[in-house]
């Protein structure tokens, strides 16, 4: 299983993760920053836990790529 997880609140759309894994990140039009597609907001911790491997990839890539380090990925086996 492949955990991400966005702390939206602290994202200055600057569009990095969209470009990454577009798959996983989508831009709102509302207000200019990522959405981490089909995931549960907890107190502001936006968390998808998805039993696809193949995204984890793009998604650790779309971390690495994010200025204010706002994203995590951890695979759980």
């Amino acid at each position: 299983m492949v955990v991400i997880t966005l702390q939206r609140n602290k994202c200055i759309g600057c569009n990095y993760c969209v470009e990454m894994a577009p798959g996983q990140f989508q831009m709102s039009k509302k207000d200019g920053k990522t959405v981490l597609l089909k995931a549960i907001d907890t107190k502001g911790f936006h968390t998808l836990k998805s039993p696809d491997h193949t995204i984890a990839e793009s998604c650790e890539m779309a971390a690495k790529a994010c200025p204010v380090n706002i994203i995590t990925v951890k695979e759980v086996f």
